[in-house]
């Protein structure tokens, strides 16, 4: 007859396994802040639109619409805010704080600008495990906060690109041409794969401007010039 020790065992395991199973199955990241619309297509090739308090995972193609921004906290503590028209892609993400040698995140800069501030993830062990990538760059991001926007022949009088620039710490800017360190309050353009990016006199016309809310961890916004937002249509 089965004893009561070990069906009691039994079910604590099973309730374990429950809750491990859901933690594991939980989003890489939230939506925490939204303003306008934005939409997500799953690996399986379904659509949907977004609202705050979406989870957001591996393999998810991010869009946000005209007008429109989104901010994701990551479960590592950092966060990313999608400025209007543009399409990211999570392609990984790692994050296990008993494990920080199997860390790893690496988005994808299809079109348009994202904000990123650092979180555990490339501020130990790997310092190369946080990416962004674009069509002619991967940047490094360590312990950083920063601007990257990739253009086509969509933003005005600037050449098509990548472009990005720093608030905090460094980002490395790598073509298969060579790479490029990008310190606090310079320009970054990337505009050919094959060669190295290089640093730019100043802002050339990127008007990043201030955004519609807070990002961060525990800090306030992040400046980067007035005027209007370079738009990717």
């Amino acid at each position: 007859m089965m004893s009561t020790k070990w069906l009691l065992h039994t079910v604590a395991g099973a309730a374990f396994a429950l809750f491990a199973a859901g933690a594991w199955a939980a989003g890489a990241g939230v939506v925490t802040h939204l303003s306008g619309t934005m939409s997500v297509q799953r690996p399986d090739g379904s659509v949907r639109i977004l609202s705050q308090k979406s989870e957001v995972q591996p393999g998810d193609v991010l869009t946000t619409q005209r007008d429109s921004y989104a901010q994701i906290n990551f479960s590592d503590g950092s966060a990313a805010t999608m400025r209007p028209n543009t399409t990211m892609k999570l392609e990984a993400y790692s994050f296990n704080k008993d494990a920080p040698q199997n860390d790893g995140m690496f988005m994808r800069l299809l079109k348009g600008g994202l904000r990123t501030v650092t979180g555990l993830i490339g501020k130990r062990g790997n310092q190369d495990a946080y990416k962004i990538g674009t069509s002619t760059a991967t940047i490094g991001i360590r312990g950083s906060s920063g601007d990257t926007v990739a253009c086509q022949s969509d933003c005005g009088n600037l050449e098509p690109g990548t472009y990005h620039t720093t608030y905090t710490g460094s980002y490395i800017m790598q073509t298969q041409g060579g790479s490029q360190i990008v310190n606090e309050g310079q320009f970054g353009f990337a505009q050919d794969p094959n060669k190295p990016p290089v640093l730019l006199p100043g802002d050339p016309g990127l008007n990043l401007g201030q955004l519609p809310f807070t990002l961060g961890i525990g800090g306030g916004p992040i400046g980067g010039g007035g005027g209007q937002e370079c738009i990717v249509r």
